[in-house]
């Protein structure tokens, strides 16, 4: 009889609401290496994933670059909709239609427009000609910057010196076949343009593919059955948003997040009862819940995964305005301990703020960690970078904070149409993280880490020892939380690779 510490169902069950740092993991033995940890995993019932990663529905955190470098490691990103609904397709169908693991930012003009500064070219050593001007007509050809330097008329229209036959490549072309011809042309940059109607879909640049050969390798990445990238979005309970889903399904979405605060709801109930009528074959993500109840309730109407957290993520305040929520590592445990019954799969959604609270998140059952904070501030996050006290930042929003709800996203707190509309979030800035393509596969080399020092080869070998008891914890005092962290420094520099 193992009494070194507690098993889960014990420590869960004494009337506490713990959250990841009130908790730790007892080691277990050690019989395998690093390496072979195998962190595969199931977003939904019919979804698998090489990585437990799920970027969070946000709109500073996931449309297009996101969603296509997550899913270039292996992971998957969750396009939000607090935008209409022809910028979430459009958003959807641009990321599906990338092949290569970043997305650049385009920039359109018409052959009727003028270019007066060069600030117009933004960081591209190029813009992009279109008849409208926009990225969804038909493509005509390129200015470069070098080109328009050279221009004794700056005020000329574009039409009179754009190139219209510059050289492109298929948006079918993967990172070897593209990296091969910039190489051996000795190109700067070529675009990649959508065979079937001539739409660009990115442009790579010779210095995008030195970057590329110095991040980590990638593991396999997430892919549908016709061989594009895996893609998600969420939507609301209104019945708009059956629209929208229409305009989803057509641009290609591989799974579904119905995006509530309190999803044990009829709204929610009866949306789901919608999708799975008329999309039988897409995958429907259930939440926000915490609780045992919540997860039958939706389970009983065949979600084909789960959401957990409410109001544990870094920038949401529901805990504190409303006093209704739960400690994320006992909601986590206490969820997929239902679900894992039903074979309904767990994203942990909130309160990651480092790779042990990722290692904790899965060990507690839970099958993906939804992440908004730790993505935010990347190069892939929507936005732009600046300057606050020295420190390079991009904004980060909670979709419960004012400004993102007057954008839309009070319908996810029930309250759009409410007189008098409460905020459950607020608005920041996260510090510049550099390209998740870096910073991604190194945290989850450490999380393969942290399921060595357990003795769990693989996410279901975590769960096992898990139910089994085998799997031991203990609460954290508060001197025990300091001693386990940074201490007693005068300064220090905090760097994880």
């Amino acid at each position: 009889m193992n009494d070194d510490g507690f098993s889960a169902e014990k420590l869960f069950n004494q009337g506490y609401s713990y959250t990841y740092d009130d908790v730790i993991f007892l080691p277990g033995f050690i019989d395998f290496p690093t390496d072979a940890v195998n962190l595969s995993t199931k977003l939904s019932r019919n979804i698998s994933l090489s990585i437990p990663c799920v970027a969070s529905p946000m709109d500073t955190v996931t449309e297009t670059s996101m969603a296509v470098g997550m899913a270039a490691l292996g992971g998957i990103g969750i396009v939000h909709y607090n935008n209409t609904i022809s910028q979430q397709a459009s958003i959807i169908r641009a990321a599906k239609s990338h092949q290569i693991p970043f997305s650049s930012d385009l920039i359109f003009a018409s052959p009727s427009d003028s270019i007066h500064s060069a600030d117009e070219f933004g960081n591209s050593p190029c813009i992009f000609v279109t008849e409208s001007g926009t990225k969804e007509s038909k493509f005509l050809g390129v200015v470069c910057k070098s080109t328009w330097n050279g221009l004794s008329d700056k005020q000329a229209r574009i039409s009179d010196y754009m190139n219209v036959s510059p050289v492109t490549l298929p948006s079918s072309y993967n990172f070897e076949d593209v990296a091969g011809y910039i190489a051996s042309k000795k190109l700067d940059f070529v675009p990649l343009v959508n065979e079937k109607d001539r739409e660009v879909v990115n442009l790579v640049k010779a210095t995008d593919l030195e970057r590329m050969n110095s991040l980590p390798k990638l593991g396999l990445p997430s892919l549908g059955t016709d061989g594009k990238f895996l893609v998600g979005a969420a939507i609301g309970t209104r019945d708009s948003d059956k629209e929208r889903l229409e305009h989803l399904v057509k641009a290609g979405i591989n799974a579904l997040v119905i995006d509530s605060s309190q999803g044990n709801s009829e709204y929610q109930i009866n949306m789901i009862k919608y999708v799975k009528h008329t999309y039988p074959h897409l995958d429907v993500i259930g939440g926000n819940i915490v609780t045992k109840y919540q997860a039958e309730n939706l389970i009983k109407h065949n979600v084909d995964g789960l959401r957990v957290g409410m109001g544990s993520g870094s920038i949401c305040t529901t805990q504190e305005v409303c006093a209704v929520g739960r400690g994320q590592a006992t909601a986590v445990y206490k969820v997929s301990s239902i679900a894992e019954q039903h074979g309904v799969p767990v994203i942990a959604d909130g309160g990651i703020s480092n790779s042990g609270h990722i290692v904790k998140a899965l060990s507690l059952g839970a099958s993906t960690v939804m992440m908004g904070s730790f993505l935010a501030g990347s190069n892939e996050a929507p936005g732009t970078y600046e300057n606050k006290n020295g420190l390079r930042v991009k904004k980060y929003r909670g979709m419960g904070s004012l400004e993102a709800m007057t954008k839309g996203s009070d319908a996810r707190y029930l309250g759009d149409t409410a007189k008098l509309k409460i905020a459950q979030g607020v608005v920041g800035s996260v510090a510049d993280k550099g390209t998740v393509l870096k910073f991604v596969p190194y945290t989850m080399q450490a999380v393969k880490q942290g399921f060595q020092d357990l003795g769990a080869s693989s996410l279901q070998s975590a769960h096992h020892l898990l139910r089994s008891g085998t799997l031991r914890l203990e609460v954290r005092t508060g001197a025990a939380q300091v001693e386990g962290g940074v201490h007693g420094l005068v300064g220090y520099e905090k760097k994880y690779f």
